[in-house]
């Protein structure tokens, strides 16, 4: 798998990331680092603990690392669920925005995957 077809398998933007970073060798390092950043679970274990602002963090975290990659649909999922949760409150939605930030995630997560495990060693 190429780097661009990883970005076609996680519903994300491979052109616009080429077009702002300039180099297929940056993005992906950026890309495999994604893998190493733990505010998904931050997210997870924040939300599930009621610690909304905490949660808020970690959703506007991902959020960001979103844009800067051109991580498309993570980025639309995740805004949402930032913006439910901003000011530390939580929404009637926030539950099924978590959800859909889940589903997101393990998709972009498994892309990544597939495209590290044909790399050369």
């Amino acid at each position: 798998m190429t780097l661009k077809e990883c970005y076609v398998a996680m519903g994300a933007d491979y052109d616009d990331v080429i077009g702002r970073l300039r180099s297929e060798r940056l993005v992906q390092k950026f890309v495999l680092k994604f893998l190493d950043d733990g505010s998904f679970s931050l997210l997870c274990s924040s939300f599930e603990g009621g610690n909304y602002e905490e949660a808020f963090r970690a959703a506007h975290t991902i959020k960001g690392m979103c844009q800067n990659l051109g991580f498309s649909k993570l980025l639309s999922s995740s805004s949402a669920l930032t913006e439910s949760l901003r000011g530390g409150n939580v929404s009637d939605d926030s539950q099924s925005l978590l959800e859909c930030v889940r589903e997101d995630y393990e998709a972009t997560v498994s892309a990544i995957r597939q495209f590290k495990a044909g790399l050369p060693e």
